[in-house]
């Protein structure tokens, strides 16, 4: 898999995908961009978003318990960090992929690589 947020920024188209109003803090917001399931994350004003797909199985991890900044995947209890998709914990041996986020006059933008 491949970790998004190794991606140079300038090498992103950023979409908007909700205000800062609509995603308050501990909260999480599920979305599909062009077929692929994405996780955002609200965690104290800062924001988050990975692949919701467990690297293990393929199935969804975002509805899983978070501890810290680490979600625990409710199938099988693969554990990732949702700064930078980082498998934590077995079973999951890969990392998931992780988005540049960021906030542009109160809309929450996420960066995705530019189709080549």
């Amino acid at each position: 898999m491949f970790n998004y947020l190794k991606l140079d920024p300038q090498q992103c188209e950023f979409i908007p995908v909700a205000s800062v109003e609509d995603l308050t803090a501990g909260e999480r917001l599920f979305l599909d961009i062009d077929g692929n399931p994405i996780v955002v994350f609200n965690l104290a004003g800062k924001y988050y978003a990975i692949a919701d797909l467990c690297s293990h199985d393929n199935g969804p991890v975002g509805e899983g318990e978070l501890d810290g900044f680490e979600i625990i995947c409710p199938r099988h209890g693969a554990r990732f960090d949702i700064r930078d998709g980082r498998v934590l914990s077995l079973p999951a041996v890969e990392d998931i992929p992780a988005y540049p986020v960021q906030v542009t006059e109160g809309q929450i933008e996420i960066g995705l690589p530019f189709e080549e």
